[in-house]
């Protein structure tokens, strides 16, 4: 019996992974903490099943009723750590067609790397530097981001702001997004993570106007590090893409810009991954969820959300993609990932593999609108000198 207590674990860990319980919310909470490391990496969970099957089946009589019920769970489990692996694979056809139906252009769908597989740390690629602790406002640790860039300095470099998750309470400029973060850079951006106030101190619409200053900043001061910032993607995981949708919807509101009114804090796209939408505090003197603010002049979004997030449910996510299409001139990009799990970009696993390739046919149409936008103006221009010349 001491080896079924040995593949217990991993058989628990994989069925957290693969039906969570969504109720009530600390049995969701606990589903979400035991599974989301075999669902982003199942198998680092495979040498443990093998390893403890062999000495079951070494150490157990032949007839015996554990050895049997260890098979069992052996090959329940096995079958299971195979069907997340497919699930992850999914992303990437899941995330193409969502480009497809909702921006018109494929996606390139590559083929993950073996490291994705076998040991998706993210590592910063030699070829990318950061800057770190760069202050943007008052509030010390609070308010320092990080930069990464080319190590060639790049010219006129497209700029990509991240905001991490956290549920406004914890967290790190250095969690999540970091293999964004990091192919980004490599191919040229100026890539921005920022931290932004927490707690009490970090309370609506204070972190707000945290991400709004970061914006602000990097208007003024990317310049310096190679970046062009007409070109300006704002980015965030969880609590991080509340504040990237807030502030992709609310460009140069004064009410949320205290202090640098005056500033430019637009945006040319937004990037929202497993994203918390709903109020922060109701009844509050100002409107708190992004839901308040859709436009019709809405930057373009690119919207991912795991089906099994149990954290933030992916409902809340196609609620709040349903009513910003519903006014929005621009494309609303949304794909539901097959499994995912809350938090799929702490590693650089296979789904997230699939869905930065996503965000990079996002960028890329947003560039190229951006170029073709500008072409017909210069065109315009010129057409307007000619016609006062004849004139």
């Amino acid at each position: 019996m001491s080896h079924v207590l040995t593949v217990a674990p991993v058989t628990l860990v994989t069925l957290a992974a693969l039906a969570p319980v969504r109720r009530p919310r600390s049995a969701a909470a606990t589903c979400f903490w035991l599974g989301y490391l075999v669902n982003e990496f199942p198998f680092f969970a495979l040498p443990w099943l093998m390893a403890a099957t062999l000495l079951a089946l070494e150490n157990e009589n032949r007839g015996s009723p554990s050895r049997w019920i260890v098979l069992v769970m052996t090959v329940l489990t096995a079958s299971g750590l195979v069907l997340i692996m497919w699930r992850g694979l999914l992303a990437g056809p899941t995330v193409a067609r969502a480009l497809v139906r909702d921006l018109g252009r494929g996606g390139t769908n590559r083929r993950p790397p073996p490291r994705t597989v076998f040991w998706p740390i993210p590592r910063r690629p030699a070829d990318v530097q950061r800057i770190a602790n760069i202050s943007y406002g008052g509030a010390g640790r609070g308010n320092r981001l990080d930069l990464y860039r080319h190590c060639s300095s790049p010219d006129a470099a497209p700029v990509l702001i991240h905001f991490h998750g956290g549920h406004f309470r914890m967290g790190n400029k250095s969690r999540e997004g970091r293999a964004l973060l990091y192919r980004f850079a490599s191919q040229g951006w100026v890539c921005i993570s920022a931290n932004y106030r927490l707690r009490r101190a970090g309370r609506f619409p204070a972190s707000l106007i945290d991400a709004k200053r970061v914006i602000a900043w990097a208007r003024q001061h990317a310049i310096d590090y190679g970046a062009d910032p007409s070109l300006l993607v704002v980015a965030g995981s969880s609590a991080g893409a509340h504040l990237a949708s807030m502030a992709a919807l609310t460009a140069n509101d004064p009410a949320f810009q205290p202090g640098f009114e005056p500033a430019e804090t637009s945006v040319s796209a937004a990037v929202c991954l497993y994203g918390y939408y709903r109020n922060r505090e109701p009844g509050g003197p100002l409107p708190s969820s992004p839901s308040a603010f859709v436009r019709a002049s809405a930057p373009p979004f690119f919207v991912a959300h795991g089906h099994n997030d149990t954290l933030t449910p992916a409902a809340w996510a196609e609620r709040f993609v349903d009513e910003l299409r519903s006014v929005s001139m621009s494309p609303v990009v949304y794909a539901c990932l097959p499994g995912g799990q809350h938090t799929f970009d702490l590693l650089d696993s296979v789904r997230f593999h699939h869905v930065i390739d996503g965000i990079e046919t996002f960028t890329t149409w947003v560039r190229s609108r951006r170029d073709h936008l500008n072409a017909n103006e210069t065109t315009d221009a010129h057409g307007s000198d000619a016609e006062r010349a004849i004139g």
